[in-house]
C-alpha cells in the first residue's frame, strides 16, 4: 500500500473543514504530475498526510485516507469556479480527483522546520528544496516517521 501527502492552504481547506465535513473531493488540483497521481497511482485506502501550507508554521496536521476511486472534477466544467477549464469537456475532462476522508489529527502538528531537522526523513518529497507538489507520494518509511515523531513531546 502507498502512502501520500496533500498540501492546503488552512483558509483554503483545513483538517478542521475536512474533520467536520468527514469527506471532500480533493478539487482544484491543476498541475499535470499532481492530477497523474490522483488519476494513475492513488488506491482507496490509501493514506494521506494533511499539510497546513502558507500557515504560520507550515505543518502536517492530520491523516485522511483516499475515499474514491479518480473521478473527473466537477469544477473544471463549471463557469462560476475559479477552477473553470474552457478547454475540458465532459467527453474529454482534462482534471481529475479523489474524495479524501478523515481519519485523524495528528496528536502534534510537525512544523515544517522539525520535519526538515530530523534525519529519518531525509528524501521526503516535502522537504526537498523547491518542492511545491501538491499532491505527492510519501514513502512507508517516512509515514511512519511522522507518526512516532508527532506521538513524542
Amino acid at each position: 500500500m502507498s502512502c501520500w501527502l496533500v498540501k492546503s492552504e488552512p483558509e483554503a481547506y483545513s483538517i478542521d473543514r475536512l474533520e467536520r465535513e468527514g469527506r471532500t473531493m480533493w478539487e482544484g488540483v491543476r498541475n499535470y504530475q499532481a492530477r497523474n497521481l490522483m488519476r494513475d497511482q492513488m488506491k482507496v485506502g490509501e493514506l494521506v498526510l494533511f499539510h497546513h501550507s502558507n500557515a504560520d508554521p507550515p505543518a502536517l496536521v492530520g491523516i485522511a485516507r483516499v475515499a474514491s476511486a479518480p473521478y473527473p472534477d466537477p469544477t473544471q466544467f463549471d463557469p462560476a469556479s475559479k477552477y473553470f477549464d474552457a478547454k475540458a469537456t465532459k467527453e474529454a475532462p482534462r482534471w481529475i480527483l479523489v474524495d479524501l476522508e478523515f481519519v485523524e489529527r495528528l496528536p502534534r502538528p510537525l512544523p515544517l522546520a522539525e520535519l526538515k531537522a530530523d534525519p529519518g526523513l531525509e528524501g521526503m518529497e516535502l522537504l526537498r528544496k523547491g518542492s511545491r507538489l501538491s499532491v505527492q507520494p510519501v514513502l512507508d518509511a517516512h509515514f511512519q516517521r511522522v507518526k512516532e515523531l508527532s506521538a513524542s513531546p
